[in-house]
């Protein structure tokens, strides 16, 4: 199926200008049997998008209509039937309306009255329809609706929750004003023209259904989307457990489009048109996936940096440690210098200002109070041995790291409904991670170079006796 939705959607972007992702979203969101809500301004080709995907579809009802405050159910739902009401039956006709419709393009979906809005929720969500006395399944795969912006109350956000996915719709920016202004498009309503070979028709979407069905979230992406949903809900964004279950559905959608056989973590990029409801927050979502995806949380740069910084720390405690100065008879050494005497510390000094030059106390052999610790060759094996485990360990995460960039160009390569910006994102992210633990690795030998620098004993666990310790000649 793969290759004849890529034919497909080549057909239906023809004459598009930078709404290839909003098309292939929307068409994903239907064949997933979900809603799609376009926002943004009017003018930004929202209907052109929905008519497009209307033909997708081998033998699709389209409806279209815009809402307003003065909207009527009949303009929906169909008129009443005049022989029903003779017989006591509150019926509509509903022949090309909503309720017989495939794909329905509803634009200005909030500016109807609440009671239109929830005579569509059961509409949209459960598939059926009460006409009279009875309720009648409705043959509706997808609706795409279209507004400037979302209001805040019950029945808004109620509705606004049957739409799985949010696509903000903006105006061509500065590089594409040349193509939508291009001469083969003056005067002319282009339509693209699908081949009926390449229209899904009932047979394609029930299998795609079974196989997504089949296919399975890993446990990775399973913790990925908990931790997402935690997140959400730490920012102040409830997200319904409906919608969690429609976004499972989504990603297996996806992933079994594309002849895959399970959920990776890379399909999560199509969250952020799931949780979030304008383009900062969409942008927002993006950003913290990007820097998640492909990266366990052992092998983050911040947790192996408090790692390298801990050994780190111990080489500098290790190097500035003081011991009371034996020589091999127990006895504290003596030395003649006058480094040894400021090494007395502050009790020897004032000793000596006591004492004074007339006596001689300055030139007086002093007790030394302390000198660097020097440490066996088995510390510092211990210590370069911890540091080896250390770098082995980058090691690892640098290859696990190159695999997971190998698995995020494979998946760009092949997934139809890849957002190129988040691909971009994630790319950079996976480089700054190599580069940062580049540095780590880099550092931590450093400090395994510390510690075999460190100050030795010889051979018998004995300091060897510098030559300011050696005995006074007679």
């Amino acid at each position: 199926m793969r290759d004849a939705l890529a034919r497909l959607l080549a057909v239906l972007e023809t004459g598009l200008v930078e709404r290839s992702e909003a098309l292939r979203l929307s068409l994903l969101a239907a064949l997933a049997g979900e809603h799609t809500l376009l926002i943004g301004p009017p003018g930004t080709a929202k209907s052109a998008l929905a008519r497009r995907i209307h033909l997708a579809f081998a033998g699709a009802q389209y409806f279209e209509r815009l809402l307003t405050r003065f909207t009527v159910p009949e303009e929906l739902f169909g008129p009443l039937s005049i022989r029903g009401l003779e017989q006591d039956r509150y019926e509509r006709h509903t022949a090309g309306f909503l309720p017989e419709a495939s794909i329905a393009f509803i634009d200005e979906v909030f500016k109807a009255n609440s009671a239109i809005l929830n005579a569509l929720l059961t509409l949209l969500n459960e598939r059926e329809f009460d006409n009279g006395a009875g309720r009648v399944h409705c043959p509706l795969i997808s609706v795409l609706g279209a507004t400037n912006s979302v209001p805040e109350d019950e029945v808004a956000e109620a509705f606004f929750d049957r739409f799985l996915l949010r696509l903000v719709v903006e105006p061509v920016t500065a590089g594409g004003f040349g193509a939508l202004l291009g001469e083969d498009r003056v005067g002319e309503d282009r339509w693209p023209s699908v081949p009926a070979a390449l229209r899904l028709g009932e047979a394609e979407r029930s299998a795609l259904s079974r196989a997504a069905a089949a296919t399975p979230l890993s446990s990775a992406v399973l913790a990925r989307l908990a931790e997402l949903r935690a997140w959400l809900v730490e920012h102040g964004r409830y997200v319904s457990d409906r919608r969690w279950v429609k976004i499972a559905h989504l990603l297996r959608t996806a992933a079994a489009s594309e002849g895959r056989a399970r959920v990776v973590e890379w399909d999560l990029a199509l969250l952020p048109s799931c949780v979030a409801f304008d383009a900062a927050s969409r942008r927002t979502v993006a950003d913290w996936l990007a820097a998640r995806l492909g990266v366990r949380e052992a092998s983050s740069p911040p947790r192996v940096a408090r790692v390298v910084e801990a050994f780190e720390a111990q080489l500098k405690a290790e190097r500035e440690a003081n011991d009371l100065d034996y020589d091999a008879s127990g006895r504290l050494r003596f030395s003649a210098t006058a480094h040894a005497a400021e090494l007395a510390g502050e009790m020897s000094r004032q000793l000596a200002e006591e004492i004074g030059d007339a006596k001689g106390g300055a030139a007086a052999q002093r007790m030394t109070y302390a000198r660097k610790r020097r440490y066996g060759a088995l510390h510092v094996a211990a210590r370069t041995g911890q540091i080896d485990a250390l770098i082995g360990r980058i090691a690892r995460y640098r290859a696990e790291l190159d695999e997971r960039c190998s698995e995020l160009e494979a998946w760009a390569a092949q997934s139809l409904w890849v957002d190129p910006g988040f691909v971009a994102a994630s790319r950079a992210q996976l480089a700054a991670v190599r580069e940062a633990l580049e540095g780590l690795e880099a550092r931590a030998r450093a400090t395994r170079l510390g510690f075999e620098s460190l100050p030795r004993l010889d051979a018998d666990g004995v300091a060897p006796v510098p030559v300011e310790h050696l005995p006074l000649a007679e």
